[in-house]
């Protein structure tokens, strides 16, 4: 085991708190249990170990990454490992050679506290970065028979402003256009409400356009316009 993951599994088991693990697994619906301990406590724990370790390499962190996601026995390993990616002094490391990890990490995952963080915090930066390699995944993505999948392609342009890539964003709905499931209907509203403000123009000619879009979707899409 790397030594950052014995620190980090051992400071998680020192803040454990037995009372609110029950309830925060039962929010989330989760198979793996929780230790209890919250983003704020997780974020100075992840601070505070960084700050005691070497700083890793790319092929370091992705066997650290690894090792809390695929070794996880509670919820909060794998909320560090898509946070270590994120971190400030580490997000240059992950490249799009990323994707298969963090598609694994969407799939076994399966749930919106997981895909909308890689979505947004990971997947995102690499598309901005490097559109070349990372767009055509999303395309595969988003007509993936994988629901999670298809919700990571639409909304992955959340922090895009006004790099994102419209062409791609509005391929991705119209893949998603008459499924049926809850969280890809939010997903679409989602992405063309937080797209608005930066374009209204584009959103509302896109809804106008696609009378089929869910009432969810609509109603999301054009709350603030």
């Amino acid at each position: 085991m790397h030594p950052l993951v014995a620190a980090l599994r051992a400071a998680l088991a020192r803040a454990a708190d037995p009372e609110q693990a029950p309830t925060m697994q039962a929010y989330m619906k989760s198979a793996l249990p929780f230790r209890g301990v919250p983003q704020p406590v997780r974020a100075r724990i992840l601070r505070e170990c960084l700050a005691a370790a070497p700083p890793p390499t790319a092929d370091v962190l992705a066997r650290v990454v690894d090792a809390l996601w695929d070794g996880a026995e509670f919820r909060e390993e794998r909320y560090l490992a898509t946070a270590l990616c994120a971190h400030r002094s580490l997000a240059r490391l992950p490249d799009a050679d990323w994707l298969p990890r963090y598609r694994h990490w969407i799939v076994s995952g399966a749930w919106w506290d997981h895909v909308d963080e890689i979505a947004n915090r990971l997947v995102g930066p690499l598309l901005r970065a490097d559109p070349g390699r990372v767009v055509p995944v999303m395309r595969r993505w988003a007509t993936d028979p994988d629901p999670w999948l298809r919700r990571a392609s639409i909304i992955c342009q959340l922090m895009a402003k006004e790099a994102t890539d419209t062409a791609l964003l509005g391929e991705a709905i119209e893949a998603s256009l008459k499924d049926e499931d809850f969280f890809l209907r939010k997903g679409i509203g989602w992405a063309l409400r937080q797209h608005a403000r930066t374009d209204p123009l584009w959103v509302r000619e896109f809804v106008d356009a696609h009378p089929d879009l869910s009432p969810l979707s609509r109603r999301e899409a054009l709350k603030h316009l």
